[in-house]
């Protein structure tokens, strides 16, 4: 459980890019996608950085 906790803000991120990349290769890219997208990204960014210091302790 602790191996799939380390690795969510990856797989979050790995959301935030498919997110960006379906609209994309659609040609459908509005401002909500690309805010969504970020945010995913930012988040997933943030959560491996605390999740990970957390579960070192």
């Amino acid at each position: 459980m602790r191996a799939v906790l380390k690795y969510l803000g990856v797989f979050i991120q790995l959301i935030g890019v498919a997110v960006l990349a379906v609209p994309a290769m659609g040609g459908g890219v509005t401002n909500l996608h690309l805010a969504v997208g970020l945010s995913f990204i930012v988040g997933g960014y943030l959560a491996h950085i605390v999740l990970g210091k957390l579960l070192e302790l």
